[in-house]
């Protein structure tokens, strides 16, 4: 196996088992699209292309990562990198794949017939009607902003409906959250998402990934008075791929 170092760097897709082929036609990131190549050796190999000069996160090179690790997935276990890793070379990529062969090979077989759905709760929206009649601190206030309206009176009304509308929704969440744990493998809360009050992905059996949705999808239904909910996937397994087990070479371009 050769081993070069493009100028830009080299591209990290994915970390997966030896001998596993590349979707047929797949192609990388960048315009034109970036050809695809496997590097490793041992139990685990690298998917890698050239990095692409002055790469960005534009939604046709989003969607291509991802379209990549979701074709990968329907093959076997797949250790997805997230959009924008770089490596400066191949054999920064090889000799990490080599110290950390145990690490990975451990985590490709917890991630092994398993796909991450991610769920987001937000306030619902339209639901001032259901909110004025369960809660009496905003009922109250709003009669006193129609009694004798005025700038601080819609502003005290404004900020008490939307802590109410959050109030709501996060604790929905909390119920939403218990209800779909049990049918998932694990769980973990993703970083803060502005307007959310649930940002959560699990860990779900492949086969049992139309199911989950359609519970999560449910749930949204039964709780659209309190909450919007937003499921989606299946996804690459990004949640469930440990800091120690992101090769430690590799880094945002």
């Amino acid at each position: 196996m050769s081993v070069s170092a493009p100028a830009e760097g080299v591209y990290v897709y994915a970390i997966l088992r030896a001998a596993t082929a590349l979707p047929k036609d797949a192609v990388g990131v960048g315009s034109p699209p970036a050809v695809l190549r496997v590097i490793g050796q041992g139990l685990l190999e690298a998917v890698v292309s050239d990095a692409p000069p002055r790469l960005r996160a534009r939604r046709r090179d989003l969607l291509a990562h991802q379209d990549l690790l979701t074709r990968l997935g329907d093959d076997g276990p797949v250790l997805p990198m997230r959009f924008g890793m770089v490596a400066a070379d191949e054999r920064s990529v090889i000799a990490q794949l080599t110290a950390q062969e145990a690490g990975y090979a451990a985590t490709l077989d917890r991630l092994a017939g398993r796909v991450e759905i991610n769920v987001k709760v937000l306030p619902a929206q339209n639901a001032l009607a259901a909110l004025v009649a369960e809660d009496t601190s905003v009922r109250r206030l709003r009669a006193a902003a129609r009694r004798e309206p005025g700038y601080e009176a819609s502003i005290r009304l404004g900020e008490a409906i939307a802590g109410a509308l959050t109030r709501r929704a996060a604790a929905a969440g909390q119920r939403i959250l218990r209800e779909l744990a049990p049918a998932a493998r694990a769980s973990v809360p993703g970083p803060e998402v502005q307007g959310c009050v649930l940002n959560e992905s699990f860990l779900v059996d492949r086969s049992e990934s139309e199911a989950f949705l359609s519970r999560a999808q449910s749930l949204g239904t039964a709780f659209r008075e309190h909450a919007e909910v937003r499921p989606v996937g299946p996804l690459p397994c990004y949640s469930f791929v440990s800091a120690e087990a992101r090769p430690a070479l590799v880094g945002g371009s």
